[in-house]
């Protein structure tokens, strides 16, 4: 991967790190479907009116809006209002990276390499400890439900990149435009459905310049920038390339929260954070080519 594309995809995780503690903010002020809904509202609009549609059909694009928007969001935010917290959530989203690849090999014809093998059983192994404690009791960290509704959020997550690799080299930002407006429906139905018409209608107008400010970021920052980019390197490169440039997400993702909200950062989730981190490293170290011999010519 050249290195102003390794530049690139650490800006990505660096944006996406930080903001898990932007959704809990913006979770103060609105409810997750609503606050989802107003996030790929303003990832469509006014931008549709000025950048083309991209040269893909539209069932690619519904396909990757709806596992996007109401697939990862939808359940990531709903599970962040009050099932897990920010850092934990930002360590659990990164089996995005082995369903991906777990969804490479089944859908795409990938072939697991050697070192994946053992990167993925240290990654189940760190999940499970976190399963294990959001069962026992994670300190007010994670219940159970927080544990299935993030995994769930982290496999749309990784349809939503297998999506994105099929349609191949296209406009990423457009492709990001025109994807949006298929999360719109389900997730605004998701917010009648758990949110309800009086919660909706009280969130909008009594949001303050603050909470607006976290549904910008989510829309411009996170959504624009974030899987524009993202898109554009799985155009270009093996998902096993790109994804495991995702593990500094919960480095960045648990120190933020640490710092800025006082999340404790007890051992049993530094030890899977260790786990599943340890895994991403593997992964990433079996995505390098082989070295070149010096002299010695391929078959």
């Amino acid at each position: 991967m050249p290195i102003t594309h390794l530049f690139l995809a650490l800006a990505v995780v660096f944006v996406w790190g930080t903001n898990f503690v932007v959704i809990h903010w913006g979770l103060a002020e609105f409810p997750p479907f609503v606050f989802a809904t107003l996030r790929f509202t303003l990832s469509t609009l006014p931008w549709i009116f000025f950048i083309p549609r991209p040269a893909v059909g539209w069932r690619t694009l519904a396909q990757f809006g709806v596992l996007l928007g109401a697939g990862q969001f939808g359940l990531l935010y709903l599970a962040m209002r009050s099932e897990i917290s920010p850092g934990l959530a930002s360590l659990l989203m990164q089996s995005q990276v082995f369903f991906t690849i777990g969804a490479a090999v089944v859908f795409q014809g990938e072939r697991m390499k050697a070192l994946q093998i053992p990167a993925t059983l240290m990654a189940v192994a760190g999940v499970a400890l976190i399963g294990w404690h959001s069962i026992a009791g994670g300190g007010g960290s994670i219940t159970a439900l927080g544990l299935v509704l993030v995994l769930c959020a982290s496999a749309s997550w990784a349809g939503a990149n297998i999506v994105a690799r099929s349609a191949g080299r296209i406009n990423a930002l457009s492709f990001m435009v025109w994807s949006s407006p298929f999360a719109v429906p389900p997730l605004a139905l998701l917010a009648l459905a758990f949110d309800g018409w009086p919660a909706i209608a009280q969130s909008i107008p009594q949001a303050s310049l603050a909470g607006w400010s976290t549904v910008l970021w989510q829309a411009i920052g996170n959504t624009l920038f974030g899987y524009g980019v993202w898109n554009w390197l799985l155009a270009r490169h093996p998902a096993s390339t790109i994804t495991p440039t995702a593990l500094l997400v919960p480095v960045f993702g648990m120190t933020a929260s640490a710092w800025v909200l006082g999340e404790s950062l007890d051992a049993w989730k530094v030890g899977a954070a260790a786990l599943v981190m340890g895994g991403l490293v593997l992964n990433l170290l079996a995505s390098r080519p082989p070295t070149a011999v010096p002299g010695h010519q391929p078959a």
